[in-house]
């Protein structure tokens, strides 16, 4: 009996353990995770929200024509990041660039028509899916700086650098491309 009853626990034991096993096997990291990058200044506060995918391997092939980026459907138009899309909030009121942005959370797009002259596009429609741009809906655009990166940069990266008197750039970075603009906080 006490064999009996040995068997079934270590069944049991190897079967759930089995189970633990393949339920962390589903739960892998996801290819583009969510990321969130913020500033204050002056009790004012900068957010952005994005997916940062990887270069796995595709180096040279991410942007231009031909590009993975170039099957999207709103192409040139770029989500800035993968899956859901890119949120920037702000508690203060912003210039970015010469675009004037009231306090509130917006979409940030990125026209990459041409991958050496990047055009940040603020939209005010929120809470879409990545993909789901709407001319219609944006409140402008601005050019960024480019910028060569030392070094390929594989996790897509949004930073905002500010100082004292709220005065920053808002910095993305992702495989051989580096784009800034200037930001300034009232």
């Amino acid at each position: 009996m006490k064999r009996l009853l040995l068997s079934f626990g270590l069944a049991a034991l190897v079967t759930a353990s089995t189970f633990s096993a393949s339920a962390q096997m589903k739960k892998k990291a996801p290819l583009s995770p969510p990321e969130q990058v913020s500033a204050m200044a002056n009790g004012q506060t900068i957010s952005i929200k994005y997916s940062s995918p990887r270069v796995r391997g595709r180096e040279g092939h991410i942007f231009g024509p031909g590009g993975l980026i170039s099957h999207d459907v709103h192409y040139p138009v770029w989500r800035a990041g993968a899956n859901a899309a890119t949120t920037l909030t702000t508690t203060a009121d912003l210039t970015i660039g010469h675009l004037e942005v009231p306090k509130g959370t917006y979409t940030l797009f990125v026209n990459i028509k041409d991958p050496n002259h990047w055009v940040l596009i603020v939209n005010k429609e929120t809470g879409e899916w990545g993909l789901a741009y709407k001319a219609a809906d944006d409140l402008g655009s601005v050019p960024m700086h480019m910028h060569k990166p030392k070094h390929m940069i594989e996790d897509l990266v949004w930073k905002i650098k500010i100082n004292d008197q709220g005065k920053g750039k808002l910095v993305l970075a992702w495989e051989n491309h580096k784009a800034s603009v200037p930001f300034r906080m009232h």
